[in-house]
């Protein structure tokens, strides 16, 4: 069902194999102070890419994507990028530390063919913003090219695919990196045919979950309908053309070493918030209890209905919150969704607390303001001294994840945070016609 491939990358030319300057966190999670100190670090850093300087106004003269653009092309002129002479088959693996266990994390970098959500190929869990899907297809418009990976999970539970993982691992590496966090990237090449064949077999009858990414497939589906609909008006007939596929990391969902982890929230009534009113309200669903003292997140492990960590403000400790096992979600969640997504903690929150509460959903995209995601336990609990309200959540199950793709939902935003993230700088990809 999936059609993967190799393809001719561009990289970074390089003397050495650590690019630790060259390359950054995804462009959604850098501040204006994060890339400029990447660009203190190299001028030549992906970030120079990923975010141009310029209005984001594309009929301003000088905007990014034009910006963008000629630095594209005047990289690959100077030979600060270079492309692979052939097809060739990319593997990264991460190394990092959660908690007290070292953890490695592998993918295949492939080109994957772009199948619109309705062919059930490739599926999403999660929703996109229109506001960060236009920025990405402005640039990509300008620069023809993936600057970065989607993030793709395949089902794999026999692990299949693990022998072409260690035979492309058993050469040396092509290029390392080290990120923020200390999560080390290490990257392999193989342009061996047999190899690059079994993985596109292994993977034929496979479909597509993405991770991390949306807004980047997204994109690729939007600018691909773009130039069909241009070469189409200009009578052209391209075979296989670039625009079709698109650069994806690709790992095994049934990994043990997948790691996904909780995005809290903090949020801020509309108006003055009383404490005694909110728990009130939050009582018709909802059973609550205190906590002993300790690490307050273990008490989240006790839940066997959906629930979270609830905070509010000024408390010293935070509250244990878990539905009742009188409330019917169907009842109580009277939407058109699958039983698998009105049982996410995520969903539960945000259908029966944040919009009936305080007023906040995604399909009023001004009381966005008033919720802040956070990924720290501590961090979110501390915000109580200046914010209304913290949730505390668990992290989402690949099986609910599963679950909820293969019925044709979207989570709410923020649902997943996989870690760690993919780095960008370490493969690229473009698209203008040879």
């Amino acid at each position: 069902m999936a059609r993967v491939r190799a393809f001719r990358a561009h990289t970074f030319a390089r003397t050495v194999a650590d690019i630790d300057d060259l390359t950054a966190p995804p462009y959604d999670v850098i501040s204006p102070e994060e890339r400029e100190a990447l660009l203190s670090k190299s001028p030549h850093n992906i970030v120079a890419l990923e975010l141009p300087e310029g209005s984001l106004d594309p009929a301003v003269p000088g905007n990014r994507y034009e910006t963008g653009a000629a630095r594209w092309k005047a990289w690959q002129a100077e030979e600060i990028l270079v492309r692979d002479a052939v097809p060739t088959l990319y593997v990264l693996e991460q190394r990092f530390t959660l908690g007290e266990r070292e953890v490695r994390r592998r993918a295949f970098i492939v080109e994957l063919k772009l199948e619109p959500f309705d062919a059930g190929v490739v599926l999403p869990h999660e929703r996109t913003l229109p506001k960060a899907l236009g920025d990405r297809l402005n640039l990509t418009r300008a620069c023809a090219a993936n600057l970065s990976q989607v993030l793709g999970l395949y089902p794999d539970s026999e692990r299949a695919a693990d022998v072409l993982f260690e035979a492309v691992m058993a050469t040396e590496p092509a290029m390392s990196a080290v990120d923020v966090d200390g999560a080390n990237s290490t990257v392999w090449s193989t342009t061996d045919p047999a190899t690059i064949d079994a993985l596109s077999v292994a993977l034929a009858d496979k479909q597509v979950f993405i991770a991390d990414g949306h807004h980047r497939y997204t994109t690729a589906l939007a600018y691909r309908d773009e130039r069909r609909a241009a070469d189409a008006a200009a009578g052209r007939t391209p075979t296989d053309p670039a625009y079709d596929w698109v650069m994806m990391a690709l790992v095994n969902m049934d990994d043990p070493n997948l790691v996904v982890l909780p995005t809290h929230r903090v949020a801020n009534a509309p108006g003055d918030f009383d404490n005694d009113a909110f728990y009130q309200a939050l009582s018709g669903l909802f059973d609550i209890c205190d906590l002993p003292p300790g690490h307050p997140a273990g008490a989240l492990d006790s839940l066997v209905r959906p629930g979270f960590l609830v905070q509010a403000r000024d408390e010293a400790r935070p509250r244990l919150a878990e539905l009742r096992p009188d409330v019917d979600l169907d009842t109580v969640i009277p939407l058109p969704r699958s039983r698998a997504w009105k049982e996410l903690d995520v969903a539960v929150l945000l259908e029966l607390v944040l919009e009936p509460i305080l007023g906040i959903h995604p399909d009023k995209p001004e009381t966005l303001e008033r919720l802040t995601f956070v990924k720290d336990v501590h961090q979110a609990l501390k915000m109580t001294a200046d914010h209304d309200v913290a949730f505390v959540l668990r992290a989402t199950p690949m099986d609910q994840l599963r679950e909820v793709a293969l019925a044709g939902d979207m989570m709410p935003q923020k649902s997943t945070y996989f870690y760690p993230k993919l780095l960008s700088g370490l493969v690229m990809r473009g698209m203008a016609e040879d």
